[in-house]
């Protein structure tokens, strides 16, 4: 795939921030973005992130997490953390997902990500979000926006964050619990998992609700 010129990545940055500047031109200034990563795997936290980006400062290259590789994930995570005005990064690990399900494992970590921006003095005034109906906020202005993290950079550097942070805590529990292979699939349902399971049975961050019958 051919790489983007400054200009092309410049032009892209721009498009991807209409919803952004679409409430800038209200006069709304604290834009939030809010994703999560990590609702599949078998194993392992759910993350959130959320952002507020600095509307004076360009970061090329944001994008859909999933589309970038690892290294890039990386360089991007680094520009995020260093240009945002604020942001937060919560997770929620496997055994509150268990009692309460991923879903609500996940919009907790989403309200706890709301709650830690207000913290820091970034009380936003419209949360940007991934297609997921967020309850529980006193935001007034939450837009769900569909494949969000492919069509707004505030979403998109949140998915970043998420994912990154959350890919560097599965590296960290291969350590702590080796044999699984965690630092290869991320706890993501691949044979080689399932192979693991079966011969080594559950760790404790394994979802039990998410493994009730291995064959």
């Amino acid at each position: 795939m051919a790489r983007l010129t400054e200009a092309q990545l410049i032009e892209k940055y721009d498009r991807l921030s209409s919803y952004e500047n679409e409430y800038l031109g209200q006069g709304l200034e604290l834009i939030a973005g809010i994703d999560e990563a990590g609702r599949g795997p078998l194993a392992g936290p759910v993350v959130a992130a959320a952002c507020v980006l600095d509307p004076k400062v360009r970061i090329l290259g944001l994008d859909d997490s999933k589309k970038l590789s690892a290294k890039k994930r990386d360089e991007l995570y680094d520009k995020i953390i260093e240009y945002a005005l604020c942001y937060e990064i919560r997770s929620v690990d496997a055994d509150i997902i268990d009692e309460i399900n991923i879903l609500e494992a996940t919009k907790r970590a989403m309200r706890e990500c709301v709650k830690g921006l207000e913290n820091k003095g970034f009380k936003p005034q419209v949360l940007l979000i991934d297609a997921v109906k967020l309850e529980g906020t006193d935001v007034p202005v939450i837009v769900p926006i569909i494949k969000g993290d492919a069509n707004s950079n505030s979403i998109a550097a949140a998915s970043i964050l998420a994912k990154v942070t959350r890919d560097r805590m599965m590296e960290e529990y291969d350590v702590t619990y080796p044999g699984y292979g965690f630092a290869a699939h991320k706890g993501y349902g691949t044979a080689a998992h399932y192979k693991a399971i079966r011969e080594l049975g559950m760790c404790p961050i394994h979802r039990r609700s998410f493994l009730k019958v291995i064959h």
